[in-house]
């Protein structure tokens, strides 16, 4: 039996639609289970923390990319590649700090709000897709690269795109001391 040769990509295509689905499902439970959307947050970031930390290795093994000298560099790579590998999309990346430890993915379409029109009032202060930012935190981890993750615009607010900042903990300088010691 052969198959034909644009199988495999829709095959990704129903898994990704799968996936925000089930995902959108996901939240519309936690919103049920809890009152409060900090609560929620919290708990779409511990869960994406825990998808990150197991996924590190998924992404290093598929992917072969080499170990990043800088930030400017981690923060590239997980824009062009492990976005684009598992979201099917690629942010900008902007650096936002003259230090060069905080940096902005900015993605115009955010795929995890494809069946989402917007946020109903009263849950004003829900970060629908906290969960991709305990993904990244956790990867990074595995990593050994502390970092603070966070939702700075999200267009569901009524925001023009989608940014998520990115806040790396040390100082590469810190790290290449470390080291020598």
């Amino acid at each position: 039996m052969s198959r034909s040769p644009g199988r495999k990509q829709e095959n990704h295509k129903i898994s990704r639609e799968l996936f925000v689905l089930t995902y959108g499902a996901l939240v519309a439970q936690l919103c049920k289970d809890y009152e409060k959307d900090e609560d929620v947050n919290a708990c779409l970031d511990r869960m994406g923390y825990s998808i990150g930390i197991r996924l590190i290795d998924d992404f290093l093994a598929r992917s072969a990319v080499r170990k990043c000298r800088s930030y400017s560099e981690t923060a590239d790579v997980i824009a062009q590649v492990a976005f684009k590998m598992y979201l099917g999309v690629t942010p900008s990346v902007s650096c936002s700090s003259a230090a060069g430890n905080e940096f902005s993915l900015i993605l115009d379409k955010n795929p995890l709000v494809d069946f989402v029109e917007e946020l109903p009032a009263e849950r004003a202060s829900l970060c629908y897709c906290n969960l991709l930012c305990g993904v990244i935190r956790g990867a990074l981890e595995m990593v050994h690269l502390a970092a603070e993750v966070s939702f700075l615009q999200d267009r569901l607010k009524g925001d023009a795109v989608t940014e998520i900042g990115i806040t790396f903990l040390r100082k590469p300088e810190d790290r290449k001391n470390r080291r020598n010691k």
